[in-house]
Order: C-alpha cells, then sequence, then structure tokens
C-alpha cells in the first residue's frame, strides 16, 4: 500500500519536473525541498535537487532537451 505523505511527494516530484524541463530552476528546487521534507528519503527529489542547484550556476544551453549529461564519472 501506498501512504499518503508517498503520493505527495511523487505530485510534488511531478510538479518539479516540470519547472526543470521550463528551466525554471528556482521554482523546481522548491517542489522538490517540499517533496524531501514529505518523504525524505525520495531519491529522484535528491538527484533533481543538485541538478538544479547545477544549473544554476551553470545555465543549459536555450535550446536544451531536458537531458542531463554526465561530465564527470
Amino acid at each position: 500500500m501506498v501512504t499518503e505523505e508517498k503520493l505527495r511527494a511523487v505530485e510534488l516530484f511531478a510538479e518539479g519536473r516540470k519547472s526543470y524541463k521550463l528551466m525554471q530552476f528556482s521554482e523546481a528546487i522548491n517542489y522538490f525541498k517540499k517533496a524531501l521534507e514529505v518523504c525524505p528519503d525520495d531519491g529522484p527529489s535528491k538527484v533533481y535537487l543538485e541538478r538544479c542547484t547545477y544549473y544554476i550556476d551553470n545555465p543549459p544551453p536555450e535550446d536544451w532537451d531536458g537531458v542531463y549529461v554526465m561530465t564527470t564519472k
């Protein structure tokens, strides 16, 4: 059974992903942080939070397709 908390975290993550794809990284960070408040062990929210923080300092090109390209191993 999926808990209410997990469902809420999934909803917040989905909203964060929408903002991420639109390159609205500050807004996306807020959603991912809220998801982690509800479900602290949510791995995907942690990953996207890191990526958003990176992209605020290193913006992707205007024609960015939303794909994260790893630059280190």
